[in-house]
């Protein structure tokens, strides 16, 4: 076995096999956009579709053409499992199909897993969500450049081989387990969202009473440049954009808060750019992203010399002399200005939309003398701290509970914990 498995020995009598010996896989189908013959137009399930955590979202189905016998051998039945074959962000997620879904394919970044009569594709499932978790996909399907799960790695993924009883005893535990985890994560995450919703309020209370007391102008009169980066083709995992050569994500501005770590590491064999490094006090805005995030901005503040932008977000660096980054940060994520970037942002799809550099520099802005400016985030800096600290605090509960989900489907499916004794 070249990719030792990350776990020890599981629990005795079982035995190691292969994905194989649990059932057959089987890739899906090139994108056909025309019809020819017997050919029908059906609904097909691509890798958006299987989303972190065994997801399985059939929002915004797409149809390609298919032949009759294409949709019988690539049909997708109750008890089957969807692995994503390629991408990089989700290559060898994996998620259970629930239910038939009658008259639909399979796209090529899809491999389907068919379980022999007896075996349970819930366990199957787990499995590889737990093995995915631990990095061992990645180093098993050994990354060049795009990353691939083929058919053939695959079905060759060693696995315990538990029996099909005792394959249902463990996926009865942890369905009911982890859905009491995810019961817990959604409240803990409403309360976060409605922290964050009261942080804004005080936001705002301070921007509006700012903005009747003084005259408007344009951000493009506040801004001395605007860069924009570039998006090579990266490996999925992110650098420390100090000694790694890494380009940022669209998300790295997400809801006004710099997050350096979203970024993607920039493969060796491309020549780096460093005209699109970010630099401290830039304010960088997402140009491209859902509805409600398009547009973020938050500011740089460290150094991270090696850390790109992607084209997919702007750089703006402002005259400080008439402007502070971080006051202009709040002021574009106030209702009023999000409002107006929702309503400019256009796209085909409200998974993303985009907004243009000259939409982003012409909008309105209330903006104090720099005095007034400093006065405002100082009381804004005490105001939100008790936020801040809530917030953080949740947000390790959530993560800490993701862990404890994790480590417990894993534990489940090496047979570290005995689920099977009065099963």
């Amino acid at each position: 076995m070249s990719t030792p498995l990350p776990w020890g020995d599981t629990q005795p009598p079982w035995t190691f096999g292969q994905v194989k010996h649990q059932g057959s896989v089987t890739l899906g189908k090139m994108l056909q956009t025309k019809g020819a013959g017997q050919d029908a137009l059906a609904p097909y399930m691509r890798a958006a579709n299987v989303q972190p955590d065994g997801v399985l979202s059939l929002d915004g189905v797409k149809e390609m053409w298919f032949s009759p016998r294409e949709l019988k051998d690539l049909s997708l039945q109750q008890g089957d499992v969807v692995v994503v074959e390629g991408g990089q962000g989700g290559f060898g997620r994996a998620a259970y199909v629930g239910e038939d879904l009658e008259g639909w394919g399979f796209q090529n970044s899809i491999n389907r897993i068919r379980p022999n009569a007896g075996n349970d594709g819930r366990f199957l499932t787990y499995y590889l969500i737990a093995l995915r978790a631990t990095g061992y996909i990645r180093r098993y399907c050994n990354i060049v450049s795009m990353p691939h799960l083929t058919a053939e790695k695959l079905a060759a993924i060693p696995l315990p081989l538990p029996s099909g009883h005792e394959q249902r005893a463990i996926t009865g535990y942890l369905d009911r387990e982890t859905a009491e985890i995810d019961s817990l994560i959604a409240a803990q995450e409403r309360f976060i969202g409605l922290l964050q919703e009261r942080r804004q309020a005080v936001v705002e209370h301070e921007l509006s009473e700012v903005a009747a007391a003084v005259p408007g102008t344009r951000l493009k009169h506040l801004v001395r440049s605007v860069r924009q980066g570039w998006s090579p083709q990266c490996f999925p995992w992110p650098g420390d954009g100090v000694q790694t050569w890494a380009v940022l994500k669209a998300g790295a501005a997400n809801r006004g808060l710099f997050r350096p770590e979203e970024n993607k590491v920039l493969p060796e064999d491309l020549e780096p750019r460093p005209s699109t490094v970010v630099r401290r006090g830039d304010l960088v805005v997402s140009r491209a992203n859902t509805r409600d995030l398009v547009g973020s901005a938050a500011v740089v503040c460290g150094d991270y010399p090696r850390l790109m932008l992607s084209d997919k977000l702007y750089a703006l660096a402002l005259d400080e002399s008439k402007a502070l980054p971080r006051y202009v940060a709040h002021l574009m994520a106030s209702r009023r200005i999000r409002g107006l970037i929702e309503v400019a942002a256009s796209g085909a799809s409200s998974s993303m939309q985009n907004i243009s550099r000259d939409q982003i520099v012409n909008l309105p802005m209330h903006v104090p003398e720099l005095a007034e400016q400093r006065r405002i985030l100082e009381r804004l800096d005490r105001e939100a701290t008790n936020f801040d600290t809530l917030i953080a605090k949740t947000q390790r509960h959530v993560e800490l509970a993701r862990e404890r989900r994790r480590a417990l489907i894993t534990a489940a499916v090496t047979g570290q914990i005995d689920i099977t004794k009065g099963a």
